[in-house]
C-alpha cells in the first residue's frame, strides 16, 4: 500500500523534513519493507515510492517509473488523442504526483511538499518522455497554504514555455476542446471520463441531453457531436459553462446546445415542475465525501440526485449516474443506485458499469475512486 500513516509508526529515528527519504522497517524483524519520503505536514506521514528492500532513488529511478506509466497509455495513443494523464500519482507508483498531457503542454499538479525538493529531477523526466513545450506546476489548496514551504514557487507558474492565452486545445477522439490550464479544476480538464464521454456520444443521436454539473461541457459537446437533437449543460458556474459554449463552438456544434446557470439540485426540481424530460441525462458531481466523517451526507446527496433525476427522463431514457468519491466505494455505490432505481416504480435495466479510462489506472483499493 502506498500509504503509511502518522499512527502506524512505531518510531522515527530523527525529525524530517518534507521530502527527506523514509526507510521502512518491519517492527518484528527489522528488516528493510519499503522507501518513501516522508511528509511531516500530513496524517499519512510517508508516501511509497518502492517496497520490498532498499532502493536508490534517484533520476534513474524516477526515469523507469515515468517511462513505465507512458508505456501503460499506448493503447490510447492510437486513437485521435493527444491528452492524456501521464503521471496518476499513487496508482503509477509516485504518490501525490499527477501530470497531465494536453497537446504540447504537461501540467504538473502536486498534492504534497514533499516532491519540491524533487522537481529539479522529475520534471526533465516529464519533458523529454512526453515530449512537451511547456511545463505549468499547479498545486493542490493544501500546499498552497504552506506558502514559506514553497521557496517562491506558485501554482499557475510556468517551469518551461510560455503561452499568450491561458487555454490550451487539445483533440479527444477526434473532437477539439480547450482547458483552462493556469486556473481550471484541477489541470484544466477531466479526463478520467473520456471514454464515458465518448460512450455517450454514441448513445446521443436523435435525443434530448441533459448534461448535470457539465463544467465545460465535456459529455455535452460528445453528445452533440454524436447527432443529439438538443443539449442542456446545467452547472453553477457560469465560467464553466463559457467554457462549454466554447468546446461546442470549437466543434460547430453550438446550435443545437442551451445552458443553465443553477445549482443542480435546485435546477433539476425547476426542470421537473416545468414537466421537462429528456432522452440522456448525464449526472457526474463533484466529489461530495472528501473525508471520511462526509460519507453519509455524500449517500444523502447521490440519492436525492438519482430521484430528481427520474421524472425527468423519458420513456426509455438512458440515466448515466456517476461518482467521483474514492471514501464511496464502487459496490456501495452501485447497490443504492440499484436500490433506488427498483423502488421507483420505473422499468429499469442496467446498461454498463464502467471504471477510469486506460490513462488512469487502479494501483490500489482508494485509487479505485471513479465508478
Amino acid at each position: 500500500h502506498p500509504w503509511i500513516f502518522e499512527s502506524g509508526i512505531s518510531k522515527v529515528s530523527d525529525n524530517g523534513a518534507a521530502g527527506d527519504l523514509a526507510i521502512v522497517f518491519d517492527q518484528r524483524r527489522n528488516k528493510v519493507m519499503a522507501v518513501g519520503l516522508f511528509d511531516p505536514h500530513s496524517p499519512i506521514r510517508i508516501k511509497v515510492l518502492h517496497h520490498g528492500g532498499p532502493a536508490n532513488i534517484n533520476a534513474d529511478f524516477f526515469t523507469k517509473k515515468i517511462k513505465t506509466a507512458y508505456q501503460k497509455r499506448q493503447t490510447l495513443f492510437k486513437t485521435d488523442t493527444n491528452s492524456y494523464r501521464l503521471i496518476h500519482g499513487e496508482n503509477d507508483g509516485l504518490p501525490s504526483l499527477i501530470t497531465d498531457i494536453y497537446a504540447t503542454t504537461a501540467v504538473v499538479k502536486i498534492y504534497s511538499t514533499i516532491w519540491l525538493p524533487y522537481l529539479k529531477i522529475v520534471l526533465p523526466i516529464i519533458e523529454t518522455v512526453a515530449h512537451c513545450e511547456n511545463i505549468i506546476l499547479r498545486m493542490s489548496r493544501n500546499v498552497q497554504k504552506l506558502g514559506s514551504y514553497l521557496h517562491g514557487l506558485t501554482d499557475g507558474q510556468f517551469i518551461k514555455g510560455h503561452l499568450d492565452d491561458p487555454i490550451v486545445y487539445f483533440k479527444e477522439h477526434g473532437l477539439t476542446l480547450a482547458a483552462h490550464v493556469i486556473s481550471g479544476h484541477k489541470t484544466g480538464f477531466f479526463l478520467d471520463h473520456r471514454h464515458n464521454r465518448k460512450e455517450v456520444g454514441k448513445l446521443a443521436k436523435n435525443k434530448k441531453v441533459l448534461d448535470v454539473f457539465s463544467y465545460a461541457g465535456g459529455f455535452s459537446v460528445h453528445a452533440l457531436a454524436g447527432g443529439a437533437k438538443e443539449v442542456l449543460s446545467l452547472d453553477i458556474s457560469q465560467p464553466a459553462l463559457d467554457m462549454a459554449i466554447q468546446n461546442a463552438t470549437l466543434n460547430n456544434v453550438h446550435h443545437k446546445h442551451g445552458i443553465l446557470c443553477k445549482d443542480a439540485f435546485q435546477g433539476l426540481k425547476e426542470l421537473g415542475a416545468l414537466g421537462k424530460q429528456f432522452d440522456l441525462i448525464v449526472i457526474d458531481p463533484p466529489s461530495f465525501a472528501k473525508s471520511e466523517k462526509e460519507r453519509s451526507k455524500a449517500l444523502e446527496m447521490y440519492q436525492k440526485l438519482t430521484q430528481l433525476a427520474l421524472p425527468l427522463c423519458a420513456p426509455n431514457a438512458i440515466l448515466l449516474l456517476a461518482s467521483c468519491s474514492s471514501r464511496i466505494q464502487a459496490d456501495t455505490f452501485f447497490e443504492l443506485q440499484t436500490t433506488i432505481l427498483s423502488s421507483s416504480g420505473r422499468q429499469t435495466r442496467e446498461l454498463k458499469r464502467t471504471l477510469h479510462d486506460a490513462d488512469h489506472p487502479i494501483g490500489f483499493e482508494e485509487g479505485a475512486y471513479l465508478k
